[in-house]
This record gives structure tokens, sequence and C-alpha cells, in this order.
């Protein structure tokens, strides 16, 4: 199991705003002995900090986790996918996401309209563009969302020895489940995920789809952002359980993610807490998550004891790990988790 970090935003108390904040996130993600860095679409493009990843290091993995893909075009993001592909070596992952119907039409000003087969085709369309550019043959991608017929030697992009790059696919629902299953490289599982709803409910969702494509397993990667809850002392421990109980109650709240919660028997835990924040009473959903729903949503403890929790809640089915902790982290306890979870 690989270990990953989110870069450009909050991994260790900075906040990436600025190149060289971005620069030292790296340099620590390196030190501290990670496998990937990841590029989220939060206050940024994703696009550019996988660039710079590229640049200053050697080894990591560097992709978006995510990108919107209905804020754009196919056409668009096949570009910049290939010219990051070809700038990291072969290192690159594109990450991709749908949104929800109110961002993508209000905030992008883009169409929205089933979801999951608009997604399906989008990277039926990255594949068209990218065969054609590594095949030179012609163009000629026709869809109920996208059409792509139109591709001359000007606007064709030079060819790089890496091939197309892998598309991983954030997915939520059982239907989107199913797409990434069926036409992406890999899956994104959200971080609101328990070790038994991904035992009981994603993984054999993942694994039929996979069987009934005749995909191997083997080949299709599973990644998961795993909330944790660490900290080298007391203080930082606590202050790191307050943070993740705090994110727990925000998910929680939210509808769709509502099934989660009713495997384990808490669909009132939902309800109350999506009252409370339509009524704008934030501050009083963090008392509700209790510590059974805290350790069941999150690892928690110390470094090592982390580590060693994380290897053996998914050690054997996930395939990417990435630590998930929304406070800041030292350098030294975030090496401590990665050095431990590749020993284990």
């Amino acid at each position: 199991m690989k270990v990953d970090a989110n870069i450009g935003g909050q991994i260790d108390g900075s906040e990436g705003g600025d190149l060289p904040t971005l620069i030292d996130q790296l340099s620590t993600a390196e030190a501290c002995g990670f496998n990937g860095v990841w590029s989220t679409e939060v206050g940024r493009d994703p696009f550019f900090p996988p660039l710079i990843a590229a640049e200053h290091t050697r080894e990591m993995t560097v992709g978006t986790a995510v990108a919107v893909a209905f804020g754009r075009s196919p056409m668009t993001v096949a570009s910049s996918a290939h010219d990051l592909q070809g700038f990291s070596g072969g290192r690159f992952v594109l990450g991709l996401g749908t949104q929800v119907k109110a961002h993508i039409e209000r905030r992008y000003g883009m169409p929205w309209s089933r979801p999951t087969a608009r997604m399906a085709e989008f990277i039926g369309a990255l594949h068209a563009i990218w065969d054609s550019w590594e095949s030179g043959d012609r163009l000629d991608f026709r869809g109920d969302f996208y059409n792509h017929t139109l591709m001359t030697p000007m606007f064709t992009p030079a060819h790089h020895p890496w091939g197309r790059p892998p598309v991983f696919l954030a997915a939520v629902g059982p239907r989107m489940t199913e797409v990434a299953a069926s036409v992406a490289d890999g899956i994104f599982i959200h971080g609101f995920t328990t070790e038994r709803y991904l035992r009981e409910t994603t993984l054999p969702l993942i694994e039929g789809t996979l069987d009934a494509n005749r995909r191997d397993r083997a080949s299709f990667v599973i990644a998961y952002p795993g909330m944790v809850a660490t900290g080298a002392s007391e203080e930082e421990l606590l202050a790191g359980i307050a943070a993740v109980r705090h994110q727990i109650a925000f998910y929680g709240a939210t509808p769709a993610y509502r099934s989660v919660l009713q495997l384990h028997g808490w669909e009132g835990l939902h309800e109350e807490l999506h009252q409370l924040s339509v009524a704008g009473r934030w501050a009083e959903m963090d008392d509700l998550v209790d510590d059974d729903v805290l350790n069941a949503f999150a690892v928690v403890g110390g470094p090592s004891e982390v580590a060693a929790e994380i290897s053996r809640r998914f050690g054997e089915v996930i395939d990417r790990f990435t630590l998930y902790t929304p406070y800041p982290l030292s350098a030294a306890a975030r090496a401590t988790v990665v050095a431990g979870i590749a020993a284990g």
C-alpha cells in the first residue's frame, strides 16, 4: 500500500498559496517518504501544483485529486493531462470528479445532465483524443454530450514516450463507482467511508463490476483518503481529534453520504446533523459525533499506533492511502506514520 499526501492546500499548517510554500510542501513530502502527492481543486487550479511537483520531485506520483470534469471540455483536459504526463516523465495521474449541479451550473456556467452517463462519455472522449494523438488517426468521437471530430497537425501535441496518463474517478454513490470500475483506471473513494462500508458495500461493487467487464483487479487502483487523528504530543492529538470530529460532522450532515451512516444504524445522527446545518447551528454539530462514530470514520492515536491501524484496516484492500489530516501535523509525525505503514 502506497502512502500519499495532499499539496497546494493545508497539509502542514501552511495553505500552499504561493510558490515557495508549495515547493516547501513538496520537499517535506519527499523527505517524509510519501509515494505521491495530489492537488485538489479548492481555491486554485488543480493542474498547476502537479506541474511544480513534476519539476521538483523525481520519483513521486503526481496528480489531481480531483479536477472537476464537468467544468471543462474533454479536449482541454486531455491537453493538460498529456503535457503533465510528458513533463513528469510518466508519473502523472488524472483524477476527475463531477462536483454537484449547483456548482457546475452556477459557478462554472456549464451544463448539467445525467452525471454518470456524462462522466463515462467524458472518459471515452479523453481516450479517443489521446488515441488520435498517439496513432495519427482521424479524430472522430461522437457522443450524446461531447463531439470531437476536428484535429489538425498544427494543434496535435508533440509525441512523448510515456503514453496516456491513467484516469482515476472520484465516486461516492454506487452508480459512479460502477462507472469508475467500468471505464477508469482507478477510483478515489470518499474520505467519509468506514472500514465496514468499504468491505461490505464498496469493494464488492467494484469487484463485481470489474468481473462483469472482464477487467483485472490488479490493473485497477483503489485510492482512499483516510481521516487520521494523530499528534506527537497529547495536546496535538487532542487538536487533531477535534478537527477530525468537526470534519465528520460536516460530512455526516450531507444527504449524499447518508448511506454510510445507515449501514451502521446511525440514520438518526444524519437527521440531527442535517437539521443543525440547515439552521446554521454549526458549533453544536461536533458534540453529536461520539467516540464510536469518530473511531469508525477515522484512525486515532499516536503516529506509530495509527500506522499499525491503517495497515490493519486497509493494507489488504487499498492500493494507495492518502493521509487525510484536516489540521496542522508536524513533518516528524507524518514521517513516522509513513515509515510505520511501509514497515507494516
